[in-house]
């Protein structure tokens, strides 16, 4: 083990703030169309095969008391990834019975924890009862993948693209046990830097919490259960909406959920009224090509969501202004920016105060609302085209609901996790989402 294969920091956080009732792993649910009822078992062969040959897919985690070198003297306590010796595909790949309701098994199925002792992922095929479609859920810990190398895994097991295609990366200089003398300025200045944005981050915090009010619905006592669902619009609607008021398809997507929370809370009678959760809106720090492949690097921005705002035009309004009011402060400032304070943070203190961490998280955001790239090209399995991708995010201590969005082949696809006691009525939410952006085009027609 060299000291390269230690988790980094934000991969450490996400590792040690798990537990039995916050599994920490992302998913995605891909619908394929087939035209045999024997397609789903072929796919699941075709799935167990290509794994064996990914080496990111044979990568387990498992603690590492002591630091491989002087020059990680922070990593004591901390965590590495390491090949699994006694890997087998067929762990981590199954065939289920057929099922007329994908969602409702991938809920079942989101719940239940990786298991850490092996390679933290899985790929569960569902075969449709109507013969003519499948559907595969895939699950990669958040620990061993953010959304950008979940979907690189992923697409080493479908049929071949390019998408993974890559650039070689530059020789990096060689690294020094103490930094160069002449550089020490610049260390301290940047040291002192870090200490000032880490100050700055923890006061923007502590002010996001002041003179808000969420609502009960986004808050639950954690039960353990898992419901998943999935909306598709047209991206031409949102594209429509964009061209008429400005901004990026981004603000229009998050207007929607703004909306949809509005009408979800007025129609099961929690009221909308003074209502203003806060929404956390990640952001991916690191370039696909460029960046190391492993390693979390995340940042985010935290608004305020209008749900209390009666005017769908006024909300996007909101969210427009406030997420160009983040651009302009940048991913590495401001409430949203807490995830880069792991960074300062000894892997000892990720280990032992992962459990309080994970509990403060409902004080910090009030609901996930996460953007995941896909490519622009068609996906496929064993020749059977991916129609459908939905994916979910994990869903933080004391929440109640999580949404994610991924636009592909012209349309946006809204995946929903939520706690299933907590929010038994998930598919009340997902329709208010499409009822919202029809509202939204109404409202920005000329």
């Amino acid at each position: 083990m060299t000291s390269d294969d230690l988790l980094a920091p934000l991969d450490l956080a996400f590792w040690n703030i798990e537990s039995d009732r916050h599994p920490m792993h992302l998913g995605a649910l891909g619908v394929f169309a087939s035209h045999s009822p024997a397609a789903g078992a072929h796919a699941a062969d075709l799935l167990a095969a290509r794994a064996a040959a990914v080496p990111g897919l044979r990568m387990r985690i498992r603690n590492v008391w002591r630091p491989p070198a002087l020059r990680r003297p922070l990593a004591f306590g901390g965590a590495a990834r390491e090949p699994a010796p006694d890997f087998d595909p067929l762990d981590h790949v199954r065939l289920h019975a057929p099922t007329a309701d994908f969602h409702a098994v991938a809920g079942r199925l989101m719940e239940r924890p990786l298991e850490r002792g092996r390679p933290p992922w899985e790929a569960h095929v569902l075969p449709g009862a109507d013969g003519v479609s499948f559907a595969v859920l895939f699950k990669f810990h958040h620990a061993l993948a953010d959304g950008l190398r979940a979907l690189t895994l992923a697409a080493a097991i479908l049929d071949p693209t390019d998408l993974h295609a890559s650039r070689p990366r530059p020789a990096e200089p060689p690294r020094r046990l103490l930094p160069d003398v002449r550089q020490l300025p610049d260390v301290v200045r940047g040291a002192l830097s870090d200490v000032g944005r880490a100050l700055d981050i923890g006061a923007s915090v502590a002010l996001s919490t002041l003179g808000v009010r969420s609502s009960p619905a986004l808050t639950s006592e954690p039960s353990g259960t898992r419901r998943t669902a999935g909306v598709v619009l047209d991206l031409d609607d949102v594209h429509r909406i964009r061209k008429a008021v400005g901004g990026t398809v981004n603000d229009v997507l998050i207007a929607v959920v703004a909306g949809a929370l509005r009408r979800w809370l007025d129609e099961r009678g929690d009221g909308s009224d003074g209502v203003a959760p806060r929404a956390l809106i990640p952001v991916s720090k690191r370039r696909p090509r460029t960046a190391h492949p492993q390693g979390n690097r995340l940042s985010g921005y935290l608004i305020r969501l209008p749900v209390d705002d009666p005017d769908p035009r006024g909300r996007l309004d909101t969210v427009r202004t406030a997420m160009d009011r983040n651009k302009d402060a940048g991913p590495n400032r401001g409430a949203g920016a807490v995830a880069l304070l792991a960074d300062h943070v000894p892997a000892l203190g990720h280990r032992l105060g992962g459990p309080l961490v994970s509990q403060a998280a409902r004080l910090w955001f009030d609901i996930l609302v996460t953007s995941v790239p896909l490519p622009g090209l068609g996906l496929k399995l064993g020749g059977n085209p991916l129609t459908e991708v939905f994916p979910f995010a994990p869903l933080a201590a004391g929440q109640s609901l999580a949404v994610a969005v991924s636009t592909y082949r012209g349309r946006v696809h809204y995946g929903l996790v939520a706690d299933a006691a907590a929010v038994p009525d998930l598919d009340r939410f997902a329709q208010a989402v499409a009822d919202e952006l029809e509202t939204l085009i109404k409202a920005c027609a000329p």
